[in-house]
């Protein structure tokens, strides 16, 4: 709502009100009426504005004057921003980012600084309600949503769709060039260009993926049914059961059905893990079913990745109880260590007689009745209801018939062409709709899309993608369409919401935004010098120090750390501050936890270790934040104003000298706080490292790898600080608190918009502090449960609305 349409509004009111004063009166007060009538349109339009600005000069100025001025007004502007320097006060206060600075810096209180006097808690709110209400003039009632740009799908949303429609693995990262990101994230339809390249990319996608999914010449197959994850279970108390170590005698039960009655090929894939170093530790594994012996097995010491166990078995249609049980033969010796079996897969090919066969799962998706029918007129028809089908899958909405004739005319042209088929035809038209616009983009239909001010609901189709791009980084699924048809998903938000984030496919969601908002996915490729950071002088031990593996072992523990507080609808605090983590032994020897063993990450309290709680003690975290070759207390210390509290500093001015350059001032082998001491004393640098050195300096006891260490040069490194908003903290364990806590609402407001940023598209706008504010405020109502967090963003107006195009 612009100023005059405010002003209007509280004219409209003053009116109503002369009315009624009017009307019981003769002719001569309704004169009156009229005269007041025009005195006040008079005012509204012509002296209101005015009446604006004397509240600037008389409320707002002065606590800006004694406050800020010092630093920003009167010829001074540190960090390059004046307060004083126009010559249109009208212009000035409608300048909404300049006024967004001094907002966001009144909100986290980072301005003014510590050592200056700070205004009073009722001035902080008089000056931000102001700005709320005369400059950005919000409407906590009607909160604008914004616009999403159109956007195409980014690489890993096509190979997951493609993955969930035609049960096609599409390596979109070999074929497809990168994605551009904004705002952290590969989701922003701003970024999401399309060139003539990705084009030509897509017709070869859509070619290649079709005849991945209905290859020439398939033929039914012997079933074979594949088993994977921890399914495995124990019979008592029904934990996860796919560990059984070898030092006691166990079992764990898995419960199959079959696609039919008859003999079928049993297959147990599973690995030993534990003990690094070979060990006398032996065991007797036996594979069981329905309570008949298949398969048995000796087992010792053995690194192989996958061991098989197989053989043949009797199996009805459904509940058949499979055992695998483990037996302890020789103990291990004095000092070495324990071994386990890890169960992988379970594999069911059969019945082995060929009395029940199946076409493959991706040739069923498409061909729903089977085989198609010899008559011409028949395959018509057929085609028509595959098409139906695939076309509304694949659109993410119904789809005018017109449409779906126009292909079924071209997939028959093609079938009546000499030495073709039925199934080439349909590759045709099934190609001509992955090369689509309507696939490849996700639209979002609105009935007046170029009226900027109007804002309307999406309808229920548009919901429901986005809905599953968030949680799924796919295309809806079936429940979500025919809800969605229905027009029945607002009414059931809560319980698919809930569904979506029990489903395996939400480890996208996982994967993509730590990856993107964590950097998670990048710690992987690093350039990262160990032999320099650790200070030997061999490559070979400082990569076994410091291996790819390990790097995988670190993006790992971070996503299933974050996995396991969203799934158990946890508080977002324990991002910060949580006892515990997920470590494999690779992982824990290198972080110095005792007693992990296992190559697979488990759940493992970490009280006895405070300083590894949390996302900043996470190898991940200490990686990315780093230089290749030392720690980087700045990019710490920005990376948790950018990507934790949401108070970033300002970019550094050119022509900043090197960090190493105070070196030549200190001598050799200077501390890095020595250096940045020195470093900050510049003019230049001093007002921002205020804010990020606090931080990093505090995570100095990481080395750049991760490690940690308690002296850094032969000193012992002091990681005590105060942040700039006046905290003061003694050790990485306390600063964790005073971020959980103290900075709760920052920390709060910034993961809320990272996440609403990731599922709608579009970066953060003046206008989304509504809904920031209120995603905070559940947070901070709901003790900080995440489900409560993505529900809030589902139910929120930028994800539930749009307003048209400029």
């Amino acid at each position: 709502m612009n100023r005059h349409v405010l002003y209007t509004s509280v004219f409209f009111e003053l009116t109503k009100v002369c009315f009624c004063t009017a009307l019981p009166i003769h002719g001569g007060a309704v004169l009156f009426f009229v005269f007041k009538m025009k005195f006040i349109w008079v005012f509204g339009f012509f002296l209101l504005p005015v009446f604006a600005e004397g509240i600037f000069e008389d409320e707002i100025e002065p606590l800006l004057e004694y406050y800020c001025f010092d630093c920003h007004g009167s010829g001074v502007s540190k960090g390059g921003f004046s307060m004083d320097e126009f010559t249109d006060l009208e212009g000035h206060l409608g300048d909404v980012d300049h006024w967004l600075a001094v907002w966001r810096n009144l909100r986290s209180q980072v301005m003014p600084p510590p050592e200056e006097e700070r205004p009073e808690t009722d001035e902080v709110k008089l000056l931000m309600s102001w700005i709320e209400k005369e400059v950005f003039q919000l409407d906590a009632k009607n909160p604008d949503p914004g616009r999403v740009t159109i956007r195409r799908l980014n690489r890993m949303e096509y190979h997951f769709v493609m993955k969930d429609l035609l049960g096609v693995e599409y390596r979109t990262w070999e074929n497809f060039p990168a994605d551009d990101t904004g705002f952290g994230f590969d989701t922003i339809g701003d970024a999401l260009t399309i060139s003539p390249l990705h084009m030509e990319k897509y017709l070869q996608a859509a070619h290649d993926v079709v005849e991945k999914a209905l290859p020439s010449g398939e033929k039914s197959q012997i079933p074979l049914r594949v088993h994977s994850g921890k399914k495995f279970i124990k019979p008592k108390g029904g934990a996860s059961g796919d560990w059984l170590p070898f030092k006691k005698k166990d079992k764990s039960v898995l419960e199959v059905g079959a696609p039919a009655e008859g003999v079928f090929q049993v297959q147990l894939e599973y690995a030993v893990k534990g003990s690094p170093e070979a060990t006398s530790e032996t065991a007797e594994v036996e594979l069981w079913v329905n309570d008949v012996f298949v398969a048995k097995r000796l087992m010792g010491w053995d690194q192989r990745e996958k061991i098989l166990l197989s053989g043949q078995v009797d199996l009805k249609k459904a509940g058949n109880r499979i055992e695998v049980r483990v037996s302890p033969k020789e103990a291990a010796e004095a000092g070495e260590g324990e071994q386990a079996i890890f169960l992988r897969k379970l594999r069911l090919k059969g019945p082995l007689d060929g009395s029940f066969k199946e076409y493959s799962e991706e040739y069923r998706q498409i061909f729903v009745d089977g085989p198609p029918p010899e008559e011409m007129a028949k395959r018509e028809v057929y085609l028509a209801k595959i098409l139906r089908t695939f076309v509304r899958r694949a659109y993410r909405r119904p789809v005018a018939e017109e449409t779906v004739l126009r292909l079924v005319a071209m997939a028959m042209e093609v079938d009546r062409e000499p030495g073709k088929t039925f199934r080439d035809g349909l590759k045709q038209a099934m190609t001509a709709v992955l090369a689509s616009p309507r696939f490849l983009f996700r639209a979002e239909i609105q009935p007046n899309p170029n009226e900027a001010g109007q804002v309307v609901e999406l309808d229920e189709f548009a919901l429901a993608s986005r809905l599953s791009f968030f949680l799924w980084s796919s295309q809806p699924d079936e429940e979500l369409l025919r809800l969605a048809e229905g027009n029945e998903l607002r009414n059931h938000l809560r319980e698919q919401v809930v569904k979506m984030l029990a489903d395996p496919k939400s480890k996208r969601f996982v994967e993509q935004f730590v990856g993107q908002w964590l950097q998670a996915r990048d710690v992987e490729n690093l350039p990262v010098d160990a032999r320099r950071v650790v200070g030997i002088r061999s490559q070979d031990n400082a990569k076994e120090i410091f291996s790819y593996a390990l790097r995988v072992d670190m993006r790992r523990e971070t996503e299933l750390f974050f996995e396991h507080i969203l799934k158990e609808n946890l508080s977002a605090q324990d991002l910060l501050t949580a006892d515990y983590s997920f470590l494999n032994d690779r992982l824990a020897e290198f972080y110095g936890v005792p007693g992990v063993r296992g190559r697979e990450h488990r759940l493992v309290d970490l009280s006895a270790h405070p300083e590894r709680g949390g996302l900043l003690g996470q190898g991940t975290f200490l990686v990315v934040s780093s230089n290749p070759t030392r720690t980087s207390p700045v990019k710490r210390g920005l990376f948790v104003l950018d990507n934790l509290l949401g108070t970033p500093a300002p970019p550094a001015p050119p022509d900043i000298p090197e960090l190493e350059e105070a070196a030549h001032e200190l001598g050799r082998n200077p501390t890095m706080r020595q250096m940045m001491e020195v470093h900050r004393k510049q003019s230049l640098c001093a007002s921002c490292h205020q804010r990020m050195d606090p931080i990093g300096l505090g995570l100095e006891n990481f080395n750049a790898i991760g490690q940690y260490r308690e002296k850094e040069a032969g000193q012992v490194i002091e990681a005590a600080g105060t942040l700039i908003t006046g905290e003061n903290f003694g050790s990485v364990a306390e600063l964790k608190k005073v971020l959980a806590n103290d900075r709760r609402a920052d920390f709060y407001r910034c993961l809320s918009e990272k996440m609403l940023t990731y599922a709608i598209g579009r970066g953060p706008e003046y206008y989304d502090a509504v809904t920031l504010e209120k995603l905070a405020q559940q947070m901070e109502e709901s003790g900080g449960l995440m489900l409560e967090l993505v529900m809030g963003i589902v139910e929120s107006a930028p994800f539930q609305k749009r307003r048209g195009d400029e």
